[in-house]
């Protein structure tokens, strides 16, 4: 990297010590990213990092008092652009999902190795993190599970006919829906530029907007939206 380029401002949360220690040595082995602060919980977090403008924050997800998801959610309504990673030892979907609800951009497992970290945090860095396709495959697991659930809660209810209800809009190009379809097996952008016979950033910039269309703010989102649509099975 050269001296002009510029780093990846990041923020350490985490109320260990050697946790925090554990990830300032991983981020700052690589030259695209600066440590500029650390804090013990989320009430601190808080406290500073409105000010600090980091790019981007490795949450801690178990921690006493506020823990990392509570603390998520209120710097994504200060900060809506703010690019929060989660860090946690457990794998359990239900997690993840609250992660992401939360207004988390990705998901880091502690164990694992810190050249696996380092590659997915550019990516994340730089909008083009992919899911895995076993994420993307046990996401609309869960999703299929849900889905009975909640149209069993919607029966229940009164409905009002309407009959422009049976028919579900997009604002989505017909090109959009291609990009969107495979983000939701966990194509990556140079996997969906190859597919649909387009360069790398022109995807990226399809994805930005669709996210902006869709309100959304990360691709397990917009999984469950194309689940939702009927995009993939």
């Amino acid at each position: 990297m050269s001296e002009t380029a510029v780093r990846v401002r990041v923020f350490l949360v985490d109320d260990h010590p050697h946790g925090r220690e554990g990830m300032r040595d991983i981020v700052m082995s690589d030259d695209s990213f600066t440590v500029i602060g650390e804090a013990a919980s989320g009430e601190e977090a808080i406290a500073v990092i409105e000010n600090m403008k980091p790019d981007l924050v490795l949450m801690d997800i178990n921690m006493p008092g506020m823990g990392g998801l509570e603390a998520t959610q209120q710097l994504k309504l200060l900060m809506p652009s703010l690019k929060i990673v989660m860090v946690t030892v457990s794998d359990e979907i239900t997690n993840l999902f609250e992660a992401i609800k939360r207004g988390a951009q990705g998901y880091l497992l502690k164990n694992l190795a810190p050249s696996a970290w380092l590659e997915y945090l550019r990516a994340i860095s730089l909008d083009e993190a992919p899911m895995s396709k076993e994420l993307a495959f046990r996401l609309l697991q869960e999703f299929s599970a849900n889905k009975p659930k909640e149209a069993k809660r919607l029966a229940s209810k009164p409905q009002r006919l309407d009959k422009d209800a049976e028919t579900i809009t997009t604002p989505l190009t017909e090109r959009e829906k291609e990009v969107l379809e495979r983000v939701a097996t966990g194509a990556s952008n140079r996997e969906i530029a190859g597919e649909l016979g387009l360069s790398e950033h022109t995807v990226k910039n399809h994805l930005k907007n669709i996210l902006q269309k869709l309100h959304l703010d990360n691709r397990v989102q917009l999984t469950r939206y194309a689940f939702e649509q009927g995009m993939v099975e």
